[in-house]
């Protein structure tokens, strides 16, 4: 028997964090939470999923994450309800130019599950997927 119960949270380093908070907000429809400057951080949620976002110094020369090459977070992967709302927010997605899309909604192995990966203003590789009917 595991002696954990669950993700609490997850934490992501940003490059632009009212970019990335907005992108949670505006386009997912996520609550806001938590703000503090003194980092700055703040928290996103969906009601099941929460992530706490923070601020990287820009005068460190931070770097990109690379999947291929770095050892870390592949993707985020955030389920949505249905086909109709994962075509809804490709759309939106494909409207923000801070995104930039990877692939449109597609069947993911032969279906009928499908999904889209993009990443979002920061940089973060995401995955939306609907695990199908």
């Amino acid at each position: 028997m595991s002696e954990t119960i669950g993700l609490n949270h997850l934490g992501l380093s940003v490059n632009d964090l009212e970019a990335s908070k907005s992108f949670f907000v505006e386009t997912l429809g996520w609550q806001e939470s938590g703000y503090d400057p003194s980092y700055p951080r703040t928290a996103v949620s969906d009601g099941k999923l929460r992530l706490t976002l923070w601020q990287v110094d820009s005068n460190l020369n931070g770097v990109e994450f690379n999947r291929k090459r770095n050892v870390g977070l592949h993707h985020l992967a955030i389920q949505v309800e249905s086909e109709s709302k994962l075509n809804e927010l490709y759309r939106k997605i494909e409207a923000n130019p801070q995104c930039k899309i990877e692939f449109a909604p597609e069947l993911l192995s032969g279906g009928p599950r499908k999904h889209m990966m993009f990443n979002e203003p920061s940089g973060l590789r995401l995955e939306l997927i609907w695990q199908g009917e």
